[in-house]
């Protein structure tokens, strides 16, 4: 199996014919838009001067040196524990990750696109700093603050128990098939921890607790293992890094607000 024919519309049909035995989860490489949101809360601003609406911005130079190097460590893989299937997000900073990563890797797969794993949709509050969002929106800041990241909705967008639905509904594909496959997933930051959350059926606290102290890197490498293919899962590796900086490729983080627990 090569990861479908050019018809597939996501996971679903990239590994119909068995489950997942393993699951690698990548962040995608420093964007455009990851440089951008940096260097406006650094200077203090309001609005986040990105190039491009969020599902069109690429990766930046050094984004796609980490795709590269992500690559170079993947094709080491021995044959028979490289993935079956690539699906990724629709957004470009993800989908160019799973595509250079793959090539550069040599396997013959083609990267499939499932729309379920994009990123967090922030509705009216998007491209605003955090400042931003306390000038412009005082009362959405303040219940962000009260409902905490898990539950705060901001209008025309997601929180992230809206994220982890979406995640459910991928992995009860997984746990309704067979066994056997390997499935490597390209996505953003948020989704990683929601995977951690639905996976490891974390609390709330221990969700949050997690997301305040610790920030997915860019092209790093969780891996979420079950050997009979059915029943619960079970991580592996959190948050690998280590293919970047052996290669001189620099480690970036561009961590979202870590502000996140409830009032």
């Amino acid at each position: 199996m090569t990861g479908g024919s050019s018809n597939d519309d996501g996971l679903t049909e990239a590994v119909q014919e068995a489950g997942a035995v393993e699951l690698l989860l990548i962040r995608h490489g420093e964007s455009e838009g990851n440089v951008a949101a940096t260097e406006a809360r650094e200077a203090g601003v309001e609005v986040i001067q990105v190039p491009a609406r969020d599902a069109d911005v690429d990766l930046s130079g050094t984004g796609r040196d980490q795709a590269k190097a992500l690559g170079t460590a993947l094709a080491r893989t021995a044959r028979e524990l490289r993935p079956d299937a690539v699906v990724s997000s629709p957004y470009a900073r993800a989908r160019q990750t799973a595509e250079i990563a793959v090539e550069t890797a040599g396997w013959p797969l083609q990267v499939t696109i499932d729309e379920r794993l994009r990123d967090r949709e922030l509705g009216i509050l998007d491209r605003l700093t955090r400042l931003g969002v306390e000038n412009r929106y005082p009362e959405e800041s303040e219940r962000r603050e009260w409902l905490g990241k898990l539950y705060y909705r901001p209008p025309g967008g997601e929180s992230w128990a809206d994220v982890a639905l979406r995640l459910r509904s991928v992995l009860a594909e997984l746990n309704n098939l067979g066994t056997g496959h390997r499935v490597m997933l390209v996505c953003h930051d948020a989704v990683i921890m929601l995977f951690r959350y639905v996976l490891e059926g974390l609390s709330e606290k221990e969700l949050l607790d997690l997301a305040a102290r610790e920030a997915i890197l860019n092209a790093s490498v969780t891996r979420f293992v079950r050997p009979s293919g059915v029943g619960p899962w079970t991580l592996e590796s959190f948050n690998v890094a280590d293919h970047l900086a052996e290669q001189g490729v620099t480690v970036t983080q561009h961590a979202g607000d870590t502000n996140v627990r409830p009032r």
